[in-house]
């Protein structure tokens, strides 16, 4: 190995003693496991008895000289050994070390020391060693089901192969080492890949490297590469929990009863030092039901699935019939409804192949990445976060079997080229039927499905008051219950995928629209009774009746900054004019406030608008200031936020027939930017046209912007009005100006 010969001239450089004096490699470099960019771990042990000289010093300078990175210490073998007993983690770094250089019997002796030292106190250090696993899975997650994993401290990385490791020297218990071994070397494989393709020492995986990775390491694709590498994880992690649980069993106080002790908690079912396993008289063969009560009893009481009863209880329980039974569907509907109990007793399920025999479709969504980096989790550990913060809605529906079936099966169509709610939709309908659901119930499962995104969708993407909005969403839906499912399943879907995804703002539009959209069905009337019905102003848009003193004198506009609990909500008042919002949108601009929604209003000729912006500390006064100077000329908004470098991709203008009859509604997809709507909103206001709202969304890096346009006379668009506005939006959005 070069960095082992490296290592060994530079020793020998120095005229070190030959005698009491060890270079030794710790940790990864001592189980050499060294990736491209990965440090030199090594001491410098020196004796007791010797001294030390200028040598201790020298040694380094060659290694440093040549480049490489280095992590280095000289202590004396009793400094060593007293670090190790009081800090775990140099204690571990040391179970793995190796000799390099210098005397063999040092590095022996300190060896044999440390391992006794661990053997001797393994049994009183294993509380610290799991709390330190624990540390690191809170912070970082699973390498199995993290959108961005560490391939070394994520659950079931190399750092859980390194614990193993360390449990097995103890002598408290065994691992697998065959499949340990196969797992913790495809790891390494995939860190190397990791390093070569980053150019840089690294163990997060961004989405995007993922495809060289594929092609370095002879995956199909990155797809395939996430798959497979994310599968040995998930095997590390479950040999992980084995052996932690066997090593436990171990040290746990001995009972003067050497049987174990079984406490019935279900026909079969039996509880025994914290796991839920089979009772001694129950025979598999004879209960179909056995894996799904042992997996609900388990779940709702946040226990252990035994890993070897759930596999017997796979191999020897006989298939359900098609359809199921009631009893059958009603505890699948317990185990998904346990809450976070689901988490621990679905993987067992997974991992011991009893998904496969439940729900043979998740093998499509098993280990799949997301194509958004807004999600946190591969689709199949999200459909499980999904399932678990639906359970905390089941009061608020009248179907929670419904509501949790379609947590369940609303991403089971994932992994394909047609669009997931679409390819989804049957396969949910099949799966309820299979279960034992009644065809219409497993048709509303379906519609759910189907329809998921609608709300989320429709909120930040269309205009609140606009009658057409809420048809939208209720000529799909139908009815009040399939509503309220719909409702507690988009905000569980939300929760389950990030925090970003159901902010204040995002369930403050969500759960407008579905106000808007519950007081329809309940009416049963549709909102649009005739072509131009005027849409309703806001309470408060005069700011109770009375506009400020400003306005009404001197005409200059006014800015109200009122914060809301995740930003702010600015309102812009002047005399009404064609621009407007387009000044109000580069005022914004220019103090790069983050824009999520506009709306625009005309009452006794003054024109209002509200912006919806993410920033919760703007000064009223300085909006103002940069507002007047905007209009005045003063401040040339054109030139200051027209950026420099055309987009990288064509930005999308397009036409979104029939979302209203009293607007034309133009879509706009392009890279975010500062002064994006305020170019959308110039180009408009060029031809004369008002903009009635705006709806911003920003999808990473991409704008997903939405705008209700109307004529002077507050009506759609003709066809030509209307080619040549998308023109003129094209136009501003590719225009760029020198630097």
């Amino acid at each position: 190995m070069a960095a082992d010969a490296l290592c060994v001239q530079a020793f020998e450089s120095v005229s070190a003693p030959t005698v009491g004096v060890a270079l030794v490699a710790v940790g990864g470099f001592g189980r050499r496991e060294l990736a491209p960019f990965s440090d030199l771990d090594v001491i410098l042990v020196i004796d007791d008895d010797v001294e030390v000289g200028d040598w201790a010093g020298a040694l380094w300078y060659p290694l440093w000289d040549s480049g490489t990175k280095l992590d280095h210490s000289v202590r004396s073998f009793a400094d060593v050994v007293e670090t190790a007993t009081a800090d775990l983690r140099v204690m571990l770094g040391l179970l793995d070390a190796r000799h390099l250089a210098g005397d063999p019997n040092l590095t022996l002796r300190l060896r044999t020391t440390i391992l006794t030292q661990w053997r001797r106190d393994a049994r009183s250090r294993l509380l610290e060693l799991k709390t330190l696993g624990e540390g690191r899975a809170s912070l970082l997650g699973e390498l199995a089901h993290s959108s961005v994993p560490d391939l070394k401290e994520s659950v079931g990385g190399l750092r859980d192969a390194t614990v193993l490791n360390a449990l097995v020297a103890s002598w408290l218990v065994d691992v697998p080492h065959v499949e340990v071994e196969r797992s913790r070397t495809a790891l390494l494989d995939v860190r190397d890949a990791l390093h070569d393709v980053a150019g840089r020492g690294t163990d997060r995986v961004a989405p995007e490297f993922w495809p060289e990775i594929a092609a370095r390491l002879g995956f199909a694709d990155g797809t395939d590469a996430q798959r497979r590498t994310r599968a040995h994880a998930r095997r590390l992690r479950h040999l992980s929990r084995l052996t932690w649980s066997r090593a436990e069993a171990t040290v746990r106080k001995p009972s003067l009863n050497r049987r174990p002790q079984l406490e019935t908690i279900a026909p079969g079912i039996a509880l025994s030092h914290g796991e839920v396993v089979l009772d001694k008289a129950t025979r598999p063969t004879n209960d179909g039901l056995l894996l799904l009560s042992a997996a609900a009893h388990a779940a709702e009481r946040g226990l252990t699935l035994s890993p070897a009863t759930a596999a017997r209880l796979v191999r020897e329980c006989p298939p359900l019939p098609t359809p199921w039974p009631r009893a059958a569907r009603e505890l699948v509907v317990r185990l998904l409804a346990a809450g976070r109990g689901l988490e621990a007793v679905w993987e067992t399920l997974d991992e011991t192949g009893a998904v496969a025999s439940i729900l043979p479709e998740w093998e499509q969504i098993r280990l799949l990445p997301h194509a958004s980096v807004v999600h946190r989790f591969t689709v199949d550990r999200h459909v499980i976060e999904t399932c678990i913060e639906a359970s905390g809605l089941i009061r608020r529906v009248a179907r929670p079997d419904l509501l949790m079936m379609a947590a369940l099966l609303h991403d089971i169509g994932k992994g394909g080229t047609v669009p997931h709610s679409v390819a989804g939709a049957p396969l949910a309908h099949t799966v309820a039927l299979r279960m034992g659901f009644s065809n219409p119930d497993a048709q509303t499962i379906s519609t759910l499905v189907r329809w998921h995104l609608l709300l989320p969708e429709t909120a930040t993407t269309r205009d609140p008051d606009d009658p057409a909005t809420a048809t939208h969403v209720t000529t799909r839906i139908g009815d009040l219950a399939t509503l309220d499912l719909l409702m507690a399943l988009t905000e569980a879907d939300a929760r389950a995928t990030s925090d970003t995804a159901w902010s204040t703002w995002r369930a403050g539009l969500i759960r407008s629209l579905f106000r808007r959209c519950s007081s329809l069905l309940d009416a049963k009337v549709a909102p649009e009774t005739g072509a131009h019905q005027a849409v309703a102003l806001p309470n408060g848009a005069l700011l109770n009746g009375v506009l400020p003193d400003g306005v009404l004198r001197t005409g200059s506009p006014e800015v109200i900054v009122e914060p809301l609990a995740d930003g702010a909500r600015v309102s812009v008042i002047a005399p009404d004019r064609i621009g407007l919002l387009a000044d109000a949108a580069a005022m914004l601009a220019v103090q790069r406030a983050s824009v999520r929604a506009a709306r625009v209003w005309t009452e006794g000729g003054y024109a209002f608008s509200q912006w919806e912006v993410a920033d919760s500390h703007l000064d009223p006064a300085l909006l103002k200031q940069r507002l007047e100077a905007i209009v005045a000329g003063r401040l040339d908004a054109p030139t200051r936020l027209t950026p420099s470098t055309a987009p990288k991709l064509e930005p999308s203008v397009e036409v979104q027939l029939g979302a209203s009859k009293q607007a034309t509604v133009v879509e706009i997809r392009a890279e975010d930017r500062p002064g994006l709507i305020y170019a959308v909103c110039r180009a408009v206001a060029t031809f004369g046209l008002s903009i009635r709202s705006a709806h911003v969304t920003t999808i990473g890096p991409q704008a997903v912007d939405v705008f209700y346009v109307q004529d002077t006379q507050g009506q759609a668009l003709n066809g030509p009005q209307t080619q040549a506005m998308l023109e003129a939006i094209r136009e501003g959005l590719r225009a760029t100006v020198s630097a």
